[in-house]
């Protein structure tokens, strides 16, 4: 672990980089303490854990900038790097470890690149990435020029301002991403019997991370609510977080948690969807019915995320093929020679790519392509300083002298 001291304080070098409609600090795997209790307090000490404004770390106060990428060359042979992503809350004292993130994820081929980690191929040099929370290989088209990742281009995302090159992700290895089964109870719908005896139908599938889609109506929305509108309930979120609950359950991965450790809160995601509608986005401009598929509100951690998830997109372009699905009901049009998908979110629209094709299979359907374009920046490489007690104090506890 390379490190620079000042007076009370350990120095770790780090990069902060946006991934699509995320931003982190991504760090080599040796410049970090080994994986466990000690890492997870200093990398919580780096971004500001637990403050409502993280104000004394990198974190930027949001779930979308309070992530953190882990990064080594990968000694697999069928992966270049391997990457750990690392999820933290804003004001509860926790750091996820349980699924990955899309736009994170965008960011750390051009990490690799410009970090020497990986042979440079000119136009488009592929990462192939290991992602160790789901086990699963993803792959990464990043352009290049002189040696380093491309930033300019024409490409444009919905929730990031400019223009960038586009970096196509490639999610067609990561069926079952956790619980090893796109369809984790083989069904295209599912209901379950929430608190106080109501159920909700719910469609549970596993593509990128494992997402439960559920119909805005059947909660009390119309499904064109903006972010404020959601987090602000809290009678809408503690529903939400029973369904949350019961659908972990029955995915398998959570049986009867009731508690916030990092398993209860892990997953699903929940994905509200509806069907077309015009709405208003978080920038005050009108989003037309016409440019979209369905409209759909990426709620975890018990907030609804300001666009949505990269892995969140995979799991519902994933669901949009499976016929009878929530998702697929919600489509405007039936999908029928397509191979895209639009979904409207509160910042815009969120083009993803989906090519499937009739099969023998749980869900009727195959993938022959599966994902989504991003960009990433490097913003800032350098040193993070954390209070040198921040590694003396786990010390002492963990040998019970504290």
């Amino acid at each position: 672990m390379k490190q620079r001291v000042l007076p009370e304080q350990t120095g770790i070098p780090c990069t902060i980089l946006r991934g699509g409609t995320s931003k982190g600090v991504y760090f080599h795997e040796a410049d970090l303490p080994p994986r466990g209790a000690l890492r997870d307090r200093v990398l919580k000490r780096i971004m500001g854990t637990p403050d409502v404004v993280q104000i004394d770390g990198l974190g930027g106060s949001r779930l979308i900038t309070s992530k953190i990428a882990i990064i080594k060359r990968s000694s697999r042979g069928d992966a270049d790097v391997d990457f750990t992503f690392g999820q933290l809350e804003v004001e509860q004292d926790a750091i996820h470890w349980s699924g990955n993130c899309g736009n994170i994820s965008a960011g750390v081929g051009p990490f690799a690149i410009n970090a020497g980690l990986v042979e440079v191929v000119s136009p488009v040099t592929v990462v192939r990435i290991y992602n160790t929370n789901t086990d699963k290989v993803l792959i990464a088209h990043v352009p290049v020029r002189g040696g380093r990742a491309k930033v300019t281009g024409d490409f444009t995302i919905d929730g990031v301002p400019g223009t960038g090159a586009e970096i196509f992700m490639d999610y067609h290895l990561t069926l079952g991403a956790r619980t090893g089964r796109m369809l984790p109870t083989e069904n295209a719908v599912d209901t379950l019997e929430l608190e106080g005896g109501d159920r909700i139908e719910v469609t549970l599938c596993d593509v990128g991370n494992p997402c439960a889609f559920f119909r805005a109506s059947d909660v009390g929305l119309t499904g064109s609510e903006l972010p404020d509108a959601i987090n602000g309930n809290r009678p809408l979120l503690t529903r939400l977080e029973d369904i949350r609950r019961k659908s972990a359950e029955r995915m398998g991965f959570s049986r009867g948690c009731s508690d916030r450790s990092a398993e209860a809160t892990g997953g699903p995601l929940l994905v509200l969807v509806a069907p077309p509608a015009e709405y208003g986005n978080m920038r005050r401009e009108q989003v037309l019915a016409s440019d979209m598929d369905l409209r759909a509100r990426l709620v975890f951690f018990n907030k609804c995320h300001e666009s949505m998830a990269g892995t969140g997109s995979m799991c519902t372009a994933a669901a949009s093929r499976i016929p009878g699905s929530l998702v697929n009901q919600a489509l405007g049009a039936p999908p029928d020679g397509r191979d895209t998908l639009r979904i409207g979110h509160p910042l815009g629209i969120m083009r993803v790519r989906v090519k499937a094709r009739d099969a023998n299979t749980v869900g009727g359907v195959a993938f022959d392509e599966l994902g989504f374009g991003r960009t990433a920046r490097h913003i800032m490489e350098g040193t993070v300083y954390v209070p040198t007690s921040t590694f003396t104090d786990v010390a002492a506890v963990s040998a019970g002298k504290a």
